[in-house]
């Protein structure tokens, strides 16, 4: 199978073309990825949004189905992608890349090692599983490891970024792929909260690899129930309105 035929059968192309080494995303294209893959509604990836955020895991997502995927990669996120920021993506990955824009800001670094696979089904399958888990991160996962801390984010103006992700799998030779969490761990200093998400992948019923994903909370304040349940409640009602508009 050639590299040309593989690229045709990614899923991520039905967001955004990736037959080129420079691509920018526009605001429709990075609110589409997050609310109809990753069933994500962080108000950063509203079109309307003055910060407006493309979202990390749409980056995530083009460099595997360009560069192939390896048992083991790590993503560092160091700044915010906008909308029509134009990003050099690799077309393969010699132990490490920058991810930058025409004026040599690095957005992204990915390191990578092991063996390698281009196998379209192994990668749409990691995309989908872990674009959904990670989608889910607000409220599912954080609202818990929030209240088991004492601590919360900034109702007023709620800040979770994106830190870094990391992969290892044992084994390429799999078409299938789900995701189950492992264990959760908050570490907290100031305002500041460091959130670790780990995570098992799994195919036909075997753990075939680990993952983890980091990411920043700013603002903290102590919890209240009260605050919490309306971010929550606001959260989930973006999300419907969405669903209602766009049925």
């Amino acid at each position: 199978m050639t590299e040309n035929i593989l690229k045709e059968t990614m899923f991520i192309e039905q967001y955004c073309p990736i037959d080129n080494d420079e691509i920018s995303f526009t605001r429709q294209q990075g609110s589409d990825f997050a609310k109809q893959v990753a069933d994500d509604f962080n108000p950063l990836h509203n079109i309307e949004a003055k910060r407006f955020c493309i979202p990390g895991d749409l980056l995530f997502s083009v460099i595997i189905a360009k560069a192939g995927l390896h048992k083991e990669m790590s993503f560092n996120f160091s700044g915010m992608v906008n909308d029509n920021i134009t990003l050099s993506f690799p077309s393969e990955i010699n132990n490490s890349f920058d991810v930058v824009d025409d004026k040599d800001k690095t957005y992204l670094t990915v390191e990578a090692s092991g063996e390698k696979t281009n196998c379209s089904a192994l990668i749409n399958a990691l995309t989908k599983a872990y674009v959904d888990f990670s989608g889910h991160t607000f409220p599912d996962i954080l609202v818990k490891l929030m209240a088991e801390n004492n601590v919360m984010i900034n109702p007023s103006r709620p800040m979770v970024m994106y830190q870094c992700m990391k992969i290892s799998l044992e084994r390429l030779d799999i078409t299938s792929l789900s995701l189950q969490l492992a264990q959760t761990s908050l570490s907290i200093e100031g305002k500041r909260g460091d959130a670790w998400l780990e995570f098992d992948l799994i195919s036909e019923g075997e753990v075939v690899g680990h993952g983890k994903k980091h990411m920043l909370l700013s603002g903290l304040r102590e919890y209240c129930q009260d605050n919490v349940d309306a971010m929550v409640t606001q959260y989930k009602n973006s999300k419907a309105d969405y669903n209602s508009t766009s049925s």
